[in-house]
């Protein structure tokens, strides 16, 4: 195999009751100041001091941003900027869902480099170290506390972007599960299903010695390899054990805790292996109907999937008794079907025209994800044309 790299944030401190050491993490990232990137859900319902007690104890001037919201388009993120400058910068500390550690990321960003957000669109394009940055997940499934990338949406173009580079990786994240036990069901069904798409979309990526082949420019991204494929067989498999009981029981400790880790392994996963044809699917989808990120996700996923399938690639056999696994070793469905028998029994929407799509938006949506040629190149199958994502989005719609 080629040579390759793993990356992910400077440290990771993961346990029931983390986040009381929140102000011990900033104090070894040298912060005298910290702005918490939040929403007001979190500031009223407690995990907000859950979080900032500890840094206030530190003896840290703690400041706050509650404007945080789903899917964030450039405003916030801009309006969070201002609000750090005025605050005096220091440590940037991203504490939610991924909306709300992308928009710290962002803002991290912003401060260290200024300029627009235009400017560092997509991969490698960030010109070199941001400042210190702690991220504390208060769902589990986007993985960003450990990701390079950051996502909002370009409300002018109606489409969600990504910056990547590994320059946004946190230096530090408190993965607390204690912090998800207040997260509602859809919210935690969602998120969920979105850490198994990044596991499967990492674990199903082309090989990285076929990727370095592939035409492109530099990229965080590098195909599948040992070590992301070891973290997205494990995401998966407690996925497929915790989830059901995480959406149906929220005060389910270990369950809980359970797709906490999972959250965090498949960041790790898809943040090195890359993410592929379903997200780039998601992006004008999102945008356009404003569906949760890891909805859309679930809903396209069984589809890609079917796309992609290549039992010639061993990692096929393995997908479904992560899933769904039967008492006599096998399973009852092939992979595409265990992952679409998981959605509907979590409540994720099966068809597209019942999130607001109509069928005329679908060729749009297929020229714009066909556009994302950074997630195509991980693909392991490459489209050779618009039309055949138009066919997938027409299945799922």
């Amino acid at each position: 195999m080629a040579p390759w790299t793993f990356h992910s944030a400077g440290s990771v401190l993961f346990g029931r009751g983390a986040a009381a050491k929140a102000g011990e993490v900033a104090r070894r990232l040298r912060a005298d100041r910290a702005f918490v990137v939040t929403d007001t859900t979190l500031a009223g319902n407690g995990v907000l001091d859950a979080v900032r007690g500890p840094l206030l104890a530190a003896g840290i001037t703690v400041t706050v941003f509650e404007g945080c919201v789903p899917e964030p388009p450039s405003d916030v993120v801009y309006a969070a900027t201002e609000a750090a400058r005025k605050a005096g910068g220091g440590l940037v500390v991203g504490l939610g869902g991924g909306s709300n550690m992308d928009t710290a990321k962002l803002v991290a960003l912003l401060l260290a480099h200024g300029g627009t957000l235009d400017d560092y669109v997509g991969d490698c394009r960030v010109p070199g170290p941001i400042g210190p940055l702690l991220c504390l997940p208060t769902t589990a499934g986007t993985g960003s506390e450990v990701s390079p990338a950051a996502v909002y949406t370009d409300t002018a173009k109606r489409m969600k972007v990504s910056c990547l580079s590994n320059h946004l990786r946190p230096a530090a994240a408190i993965v607390d599960p204690l912090l998800t036990v207040g997260c509602p069901p859809k919210v935690t069904a969602d998120s969920g299903i979105d850490a198994l798409t990044h596991a499967i979309e990492a674990l199903t990526a082309v090989d990285h010695d076929e990727f370095v082949q592939r035409p492109g420019g530099e990229t965080v991204y590098q195909g599948r390899n040992p070590l992301a494929h070891a973290f997205a067989s494990q995401c998966i498999t407690l996925v497929g054990r915790h989830l059901r009981r995480a959406v149906a029981a929220g005060d389910d400790l270990d369950a809980r805790e359970g797709m906490a880790l999972a959250g965090t392994l498949g960041g790790l996963a898809f943040s090195n292996a890359g993410v592929t044809l379903t997200h780039a699917m998601e992006y004008p989808v999102g945008a356009a109907v404003h569906v949760s990120h890891g909805a859309g996700n679930g809903l396209l996923l069984p589809h890609v999937m079917r796309y992609n399938r290549n039992m010639d690639d061993p990692v096929w056999y393995g997908l479904t008794y992560g899933l769904n696994p039967r008492a006599d070793g096998e399973s009852d469905a092939d992979a595409a079907d265990a992952v679409a028998k998981i959605c509907a029994a979590v409540g994720i929407p099966t068809r597209l025209r019942d999130l607001g799509v109509t069928e005329d938006m679908l060729p749009g949506f297929a020229d714009k994800a066909f556009a994302v040629k950074r997630l195509l190149r991980v693909n392991p199958r490459m489209p050779q044309s618009a039309d055949e994502l138009l066919a997938i989005y027409r299945a799922a719609f």
